[in-house]
């Protein structure tokens, strides 16, 4: 067993207080370079905070990873392919909050983000079948010679990596950042589900950078919550959310490939944001294009504040991540397959009291 000191709490504490320190500076920072949304300019359904608001809070939570990373874990290939996708990411996040990119643009970002781990030799070899077994993602594969070095592409292996990845880092972006300290507190949870999952099978010594890197996540997530909640000082944007997604998806891939554990745990805005772009597509309009449809603004409709409706999320992530700890494989699409039912109706119901109290 990993010393839980070493392995759990001094890294967390540590990506915490870095955290936590670099974001007034990175307030400062956002203001001078003009890094400020505006909701008297920035005038679109889905802005719901009512105050000139920095951006980039994403900068923080990249420092706060990145010292601690380097510090905790061993600089190998997968940590410099880990962190180079986390920096393209920032580097992206922090152009959108000055210059509002093009989603399309962001998303192609994303894929060269998304990109980098799975260079680096990190994939998704097989996957659990929810009716038994595994389903082998090893073959086909291709041999290639890059820079006098052999290498072999896996095809499915690969692409589903690709695809798993830049899904998650989408998902949190459209799903889990609507109101303050929301993606925060989500994320903190998510990491340190992933990292009690981690913990369970300790014995096997490839599984403690992934919980250092993992508890890393959950404190550098950690250290920006009390910027974040209500009422924020600074957004996370699009790189805080996008990161978010980026660095679980690669956690879940690491974790013994424990993508149906993490989809579980952040099943509410996965589903959230599924139905979201159901909506949209079938209302002839693009699904990356935002608007105020999503669960919270619908609570927010009822009359819920923003702190009740972070809390909210917060609890039943919670409430899942445990519920995904001792879940089976089976039982894990049971349970999404539920929670898409009852978002359903949830979100109908919230619809219909919205529109009656009208």
């Amino acid at each position: 067993m990993p010393n839980l000191f070493e392995f759990v709490l001094l890294p967390l504490a540590l990506a915490a207080i870095v955290s936590f320190l670099a974001t007034p500076l990175v307030i400062k920072l956002a203001k001078a370079w003009g890094m400020i949304d505006d909701p008297a300019k920035h005038v679109h359904p889905k802005v719901i905070h009512t105050y000139p608001t920095p951006r980039g809070g994403g900068l923080a939570i990249y420092f706060g990873v990145l010292i601690s990373a380097l510090i905790f874990l061993p600089l190998d290939k997968h940590l410099v392919g880990i962190l180079a996708g986390a920096t393209i990411i920032i580097v992206m996040g922090l152009a959108d909050d000055k210059y509002d990119l093009n989603p399309y643009l962001r998303l192609l970002a994303g894929f060269a983000a998304a990109a980098a781990p799975i260079i680096a030799g990190i994939g998704i070899s097989f996957i659990s079948n929810p009716s038994g077994g595994i389903i082998d993602l090893s073959h086909p594969q291709i041999s290639l010679n890059l820079l006098g070095e052999a290498r072999n592409i896996w095809v499915l292996s690969d692409s589903f990596a690709l695809i798993w990845i830049v899904l998650m880092m989408n998902m949190l972006n459209m799903g889990a950042k609507g109101v303050d300290g929301q993606l925060t507190g989500v994320v903190v949870i998510a990491a340190l589900t992933i990292a009690a999952l981690s913990l369970g099978f300790s014995a096997d010594i490839a599984q403690w950078p992934v919980i250092i890197l993992a508890v890393i996540t959950a404190g550098a997530y950690l250290g920006f919550l009390p910027w974040h909640i209500y009422p924020q000082k600074i957004m996370p944007s699009y790189g805080g959310a996008t990161l978010a997604g980026y660095l679980l998806a690669v956690l879940s891939i690491l974790s013994t490939t424990k993508v149906g554990t993490l989809m579980v745990v952040l099943g509410v805005p996965l589903i959230d944001t599924g139905y979201t772009i159901i909506r949209r597509v079938a209302a002839g309009k693009s699904p990356v294009w935002g608007d105020r449809g999503h669960l919270h603004h619908r609570l927010l409709d009822i009359g819920w504040g923003k702190p009740k409706v972070a809390v909210f999320y917060w609890l039943i992530t919670f409430i899942l991540g445990i519920l995904a700890l001792n879940l089976k494989t089976a039982s894990k699409l049971y349970t999404m397959v539920g929670i898409a039912a009852l978002l359903g109706g949830l979100t109908l119901w919230l619809t219909y009291r919205s529109k009656s109290s009208k």
